[in-house]
């Protein structure tokens, strides 16, 4: 038996939920193009996301710990992967469309620059006055614009709702400007969910190598509610904490907030009734929610990794280093143009040497990042 879109698209109608996107219903691209015989529209979406240089760069772009710091913690490819996972996993739940969720969590992070979230607000000021810096917005750019792979336009073409999805993408510390896809509606569910399992999966997987890292130590998790509550129940104590012991306690964190997630939304659902996307979208307030005593809880792990990960002094080291490296990268592009690649050099004649310069920036993973500036700045470097 073939699986043919046609196919596909009529299952979809058949098993999803009212209020999930459906892959028959979509907007369509910008560009017409022709479908393909035996995928979906946002199956063809993640293949093309899943394709592009940006995402194969990730694997070389810094979560919490420079990709030097060694093989085993998570890197930004990584953490998409394990967004994608958790998505997924609640979007099946729910009855919502997994394709189209899986591809959103995909593209989520293709605008991340080298150094994570540090190297985005070294970015972010030196473009003041030039249009800022904002990863969300470099996403959008990437999809849109920056990758070039097909002769009759630029960028991926993808579906309207892929796009809103990642333009309206937004946790605690991404704030969207979804200018052009209705900033006044919310977007799909598909969407809400990727918001939250990017809070999920960083939660629980920097945390894991905080502890990996010796960062974090086991008498500290006692310190967090959640941890506390979890460790009892599990019937584990920090003094006998070991690597076996991460691993489970990591696993059953995952499960706890990702099953708290699903039984939260769908209660949500059910209070508010709503029976179709559009009541998803003109809904005042997001669909995809913990509970209250998870949602505390969450709050209170935040801090403590903030306070004890995130603001740890070796962390810290390394983003006062690679602020300095992006500094003086930027600088050195913008003073004198002629050092870029020809291609970044063409890109200035109509995007400006700003614009240029932190397009190619932020394209860096973080060792070609450092071997840039080492190629620039130290005279004994040849590779």
């Amino acid at each position: 038996m073939l699986f043919e879109r046609s196919r596909l698209e009529a299952l979809e109608a058949q098993y999803l939920a009212p209020y999930a996107v459906k892959s028959g219903q979509s907007r369509g691209r910008e560009h017409p193009e022709p479908e393909s015989r035996y995928r979906t529209p946002f199956q063809k979406d993640r293949d093309r996301v899943n394709h592009t240089t940006a995402f194969r760069r990730l694997q070389y772009k810094t979560q919490v710990f420079v990709n030097f710091e060694g093989d085993y913690y998570r890197t930004r490819l990584t953490h998409t992967l394990e967004v994608a996972q958790v998505a997924r996993s609640i979007a099946r739940a729910l009855g919502l469309n997994p394709e189209l969720t899986e591809t959103i969590a995909f593209a989520h992070d293709l605008g991340h620059p080298p150094f994570g979230h540090s190297g985005e607000a070294v970015l972010d000021g030196l473009m003041q006055g030039h249009g800022g810096f904002d990863h969300n917005k470099q996403s959008m750019r990437i999809v849109t614009y920056l990758e070039q792979r097909y002769p009759g336009f630029r960028g991926l073409n993808l579906c309207w709702e892929t796009r809103e999805g990642i333009v309206k993408h937004e946790t605690r510390y991404d704030l969207p400007d979804a200018e052009g896809y209705e900033p006044h509606l919310r977007p799909s569910l598909e969407a809400q969910i990727v918001n939250l399992a990017d809070e999920i999966a960083y939660n629980a997987h920097d945390l894991d190598d905080g502890l990996r890292s010796g960062l974090l130590v086991p008498g500290q998790l006692g310190e967090v509610e959640l941890l506390r509550e979890l460790l009892r129940e599990l019937g584990m104590h920090p003094d006998r904490f070991d690597e076996m012991s991460r691993r489970i306690f990591i696993r059953e964190l995952l499960g706890l907030i990702i099953t708290d997630t699903i039984t939260a939304t769908h209660a949500l659902l059910e209070q508010h009734r709503i029976d179709s996307l559009e009541a998803v979208r003109r809904h005042p307030a997001p669909l995809a929610v913990y509970s209250e005593t998870l949602t505390r809880q969450l709050d209170e792990l935040r801090n403590f990794l903030y306070a004890n990960l995130y603001h740890h002094y070796y962390v810290v080291r390394q983003v006062g280093k690679s602020r300095f490296v992006l500094e003086k990268l930027f600088e050195a592009y913008t003073q004198d143009p002629r050092i870029l690649p020809p291609q970044v050099q063409k890109a200035a004649e109509t995007e400006g040497i700003h614009r240029a310069a932190c397009d190619y920036i932020a394209g860096m993973t973080d060792r070609f990042a450092l071997d840039e500036y080492a190629r620039l700045f130290e005279p004994e470097f040849h590779r």
